[in-house]
């Protein structure tokens, strides 16, 4: 991996777990996708056209398709993110997440993209997904514990976490394939496909308005986090995988588990630090093993 693809990639993860912060403490739901979405389609709008003036007319049925597609799994993904969220704690789900997403991306970029892994970046993947594994609780997830409404939580953090991993996986493995092979600018996936967002959200905002209102009323300034910063975080990570193997860009963007578990931890309140740290050094130790190799 590249100097500059590492950097990207640092600063996207920094990004992504601020606003992954910012999304748990609204508490929100599909609403909250909607006003996110929203908010993207108009403080994005003089990138986005400026991008897709001369470009968006263009494009075919497969452009289309796949920008459609991508639309479709990052609804699913921030819908089942957001529920898990409701559920379960952050510190469970988001790791579970991150690691699991990356596990199934990088081993279908080796599989079915033809991309080869060194030693070195072989066992960097494995540190992080085995320090995400530690800052969701180690082996204590598949033990029983005294409290059972906490044992319930955890559990349901595991069920949201794999799944909304296995959508990171798919819009990555996607994503990734449309900015490489497809030459489609990382700026017009993801600004073209949040119209594809909306137009699936839409329903869920019109249909009890009152609600609406009032979700709006709790969450605007979660969502104006959320739909500002997002963007940036991804479409660093689809940049640099332009320029580096996506099966070491998927991994290496679980660094914002770092900032994360130092950051997140401490304003959530949310036990089990040294653990966590630990974890987190074990993240660490795989994104330079990645970036080197």
């Amino acid at each position: 991996m590249s100097h500059t693809a590492f950097f990207l990639v640092i600063l996207a993860g920094l990004i992504h777990a601020l606003w992954n912060i910012a999304a748990k403490k609204a508490g929100g739901d599909v609403r909250f996708a909607g006003f996110t979405s929203l908010i993207m389609m108009l403080v994005w709008a003089p990138v986005g056209i400026y991008a897709g003036w001369n470009v968006v007319p263009t494009w075919g049925w497969l452009e289309w398709g796949f920008v459609t597609a991508s639309g479709i799994l990052h609804v699913l993904y921030f819908i089942t993110l957001l529920r898990g969220y409701r559920k379960a704690e952050l510190t469970v789900v988001y790791p579970l997440a991150r690691g699991f997403g990356p596990l199934l991306s990088s081993t279908a970029a080796i599989l079915f993209l033809g991309e080869k892994v060194s030693l070195t970046g072989g066992l960097g993947i494995i540190a992080v997904v085995g320090g995400v594994f530690l800052i969701a609780g180690g082996p204590k997830l598949f033990r029983s514990v005294s409290d059972h409404v906490q044992h319930v939580r955890v559990r349901k953090g595991i069920v949201y976490g794999l799944l909304t991993g296995l959508f990171i996986a798919a819009y990555t493995v996607l994503d990734g394939y449309a900015v490489k092979v497809m030459l489609i600018s990382p700026i017009l996936i993801d600004y073209v496909g949040n119209f594809i967002r909306i137009a699936l959200l839409a329903p869920a905002l019109l249909r009890d308005r009152q609600a609406t209102r009032a979700s709006w009323n709790r969450e605007w300034k979660y969502a104006l986090i959320v739909g500002t910063i997002s963007p940036v975080s991804y479409m660093l990570v689809l940049y640099a995988m332009q320029n580096a193997p996506l099966s070491h860009v998927a991994p290496a963007r679980e660094v914002s588990m770092l900032f994360a578990a130092l950051i997140g931890g401490h304003l959530l309140g949310e036990g089990d630090r040294v653990q966590r740290i630990i974890g987190a050094l074990c993240i660490a130790a795989g994104v330079i093993a990645l970036g080197n190799f």
